[in-house]
């Protein structure tokens, strides 16, 4: 390897090390003051990057007119932050963290079908910035003059924000805000505008960033979600809320990254490891090592406490007789619907994708809920299902009924690796390392051709022949999924589910008690794996093909999504919640191409209408009635006293 080589791909890793911090920067100042995870923040970068092409194109042939127009992207997307902020999160700043996560996941669906609305679906390169378009020979080799400005701009942010925050009245009451946001309150701050300021500012560096990689990177309706796991990655490593922490982190995921894509491929005994294809999963690594070894991040403060601190949620009640002969109703229904014969060609097809749905929406309330741990990274065990079916059924040549029953134990084998390291974290961390297991585990299936296809996926995954005629595959599917919906359920109050609500609630005097907190979590998290694995090979069979989306970062949010919109606190919730979001993505996809943005109003309202969920308003409004009914019997009773 020449030497210079590498010293200027480190030089790369420099630039791209500034617009990484631009990103992360606003993220965790959003966060250290409003405690909301913005999963929108991506998409505030990808408008960056568009508002930029639009005002550089229209503006950018002189110096001037150019880097007017970056400075005024950021400006428009903190404008636009700031509207966000005041319209739909300040009426979510009371309601659970998840829920505020559902929020911004909506708008990233609204956000990217404006994107499309306004500019097409194409790809946008930008122009270079005037001046600046050429290069520069550095150790014999050229080097981009653009670059050398990118590697400077991220330690003149990071100075600008140090005395912003540490030499003004402003920044002090951020900084104050990020300790005791009560006490700040207490002391007579106007805590709504603070608020709104930061996420002002915050939204403008993500806009800042998106601008100025316009000469680097074109304009694409998939830079969102492929950022905010970016992002996120370096606001973890780095440590929530701090700003230097997010430029260390990101110095150190960019230059290494560059160092695999320099050193490309290397020889271990005789061993050729391709290290440049680690790029795609080097951050996740990084933060994986991190966060086991320094769980804060690595400038991070520890947590004075861990579940602890969480608030207590209402206990989980049996079902009342109403809703267990609602319940028998629409499975009478399930049952029924196939005997219509053809009227109905394509509701078993739906039908079967939201009862796979429910299952692994299910598994991920199994920990989410009554375990208190939030899993951004459940796709896996889901994806591992699938995948170990399939290879059952290809590789080894088991009959389709072997493949099925023995894939959740791929699943849970995964599930049991990670949960040992899952477990030991708690809140947004684990939420992150969850992730990080997940998008390594994508990346292996995404490049290992020889076994799993590579992108290709694998095809040919049909069920057996008497499977296969009429509704068989269709009842298998119905009773695989109820099966496994009523067993967790069991489980939940079983003795092993009330260990888990107590570790959630009160690890401390869980523990006082003689519960292993940690070992009643992970065996919690590989029941969960055993389930959603299930449901991943169901999917599998159902489609006759398999492809590395199945695990990927949209396929977790999909879940998460599911058991928020049916609710959270509910046990119907996660059932419900699949069978609104599968059937309302499925007819909305349909009905427009605008569907992301009408599926992300919808979710939206839901949010701000039914902020407990559909199951858990509905749940509310039963318990209502029900009160008001015991509350006029004896009032009705001393009427009919007094009368006689």
């Amino acid at each position: 390897m020449n030497v210079n080589a590498l010293l200027v791909q480190l030089l790369n890793g420099l630039a791209e090390a500034s617009t990484l911090f631009l990103v992360a920067a606003g993220l965790s100042l959003i966060f250290g003051v409003t405690r909301i995870v913005n999963f929108a923040h991506g998409s505030l970068y990808m408008l960056g990057v568009y508002i930029a092409y639009s005002l550089t194109e229209t503006f950018g042939a002189t110096g001037l007119g150019y880097w007017g127009g970056i400075l005024l992207t950021a400006l428009a997307v903190g404008v636009l932050g700031a509207a966000i902020e005041m319209l739909l999160l300040r009426r979510v700043y009371q309601a659970p963290e998840l829920f505020q996560l559902l929020a911004t996941f909506a708008l990233v669906l609204v956000i990217s079908d404006a994107a499309l609305a306004l500019w097409g679906p194409e790809d946008l390169l930008g122009r270079r910035a005037p001046g600046l378009g050429g290069a520069v020979d550095i150790l014999g080799r050229q080097f981009p003059t653009y670059s050398l400005v990118l590697i400077a701009i991220g330690p003149a942010v990071l100075l600008l924000l140090w005395l912003l925050l540490s030499r003004t009245r402003w920044g002090t009451l951020v900084r104050a805000a990020t300790q005791d946001r009560e006490m700040l309150g207490a002391l007579g701050v106007n805590q709504a505008w603070l608020f709104t300021g930061v996420f002002a500012l915050g939204a403008a560096l993500a806009g800042l960033g998106g601008a100025v990689q316009l000469p680097r990177e074109p304009a694409s309706l998939g830079l969102d979600l492929r950022t905010i796991g970016d992002a996120f990655v370096v606001v973890v490593v780095g440590g929530m809320g701090s700003i230097p922490g997010a430029y260390l982190a990101a110095l150190l995921i960019a230059e290494i990254k560059a160092l695999c894509i320099a050193l490309g491929t290397v020889n271990v005994a005789g061993l050729e490891i391709s290290l440049s294809s680690l790029t795609l999963v080097a951050e996740f690594l990084v933060m994986a090592v991190v966060l086991a070894i320094r769980p804060w991040g690595l400038l991070g403060r520890p947590a004075v406490t861990a579940r602890a601190a969480a608030a207590i949620e209402s206990p989980l009640r049996p079902s009342s007789r109403a809703l267990r002969g609602f319940a028998l109703a629409i499975l009478a229904l399930l049952v029924l619907l196939p005997l219509a014969g053809d009227r109905f060609p394509y509701a078993t097809i739906l039908l079967t994708d939201i009862l796979t749905a429910a299952l692994f929406a299910t598994s991920l309330h199994f920990i989410m809920g009554p375990a208190g741990m939030h899993s951004f990274g459940h796709a896996a065990y889901f994806g591992l299902g699938a995948y170990g079916a399939a290879l059952l059924l290809k590789n080894l040549a088991l009959p389709m009924e072997a493949a099925l029953a023995l894939s959740p134990l791929a699943a849970g084998l995964g599930a049991l690796v990670f949960g040992w390291f899952c477990v030991r974290l708690s809140g947004v961390y684990l939420a992150m390392l969850t992730l990080a297991f997940s998008q390594i585990v994508w990346s292996v299936v995404y490049q290992w051709d020889g076994v799993t296809g590579g992108s290709n996926g694998i095809t040919g995954l049909w069920p057996s022949a008497w499977l296969s005629a009429g509704y068989a595959y269709y009842y298998l599917t119905l009773v695989l999924a109820v099966a496994g919906v009523l067993l967790l359920r069991r489980v939940l109050f079983s003795p092993f589910g009330y260990a888990m609500r107590a570790g959630r609630d009160s690890p401390l005097r869980a523990d006082a008690i003689g519960i292993d907190v940690r070992r009643v979590q992970w065996a919690a998290f590989v029941v969960a794996g055993l389930f959603a694995g299930l449901a991943g090979a169901l999917y599998a069979f159902s489609k006759g093909s398999i492809a590395p989306d199945v695990m990927a970062v949209g396929k977790s949010v999909d879940g998460l999504v599911m058991v928020l919109l049916g609710g959270i606190q509910t046990l119907a919730g996660p059932v419900v919640g699949a069978a609104a979001f599968t059937w309302l993505q499925d007819n909305v996809m349909r009905a427009t191409d605008y569907w992301r943005a009408t599926l992300g109003g919808v979710i939206l309202l839901l949010v701000l209408v039914f902020p407990q969920g559909i199951a858990g308003f509905a749940r509310q409004w039963a318990d209502r009635r029900q009160s008001r009914g015991r509350a006029a019997k004896p009032s009705n009773a001393g009427a009919i006293g007094r009368s006689s």
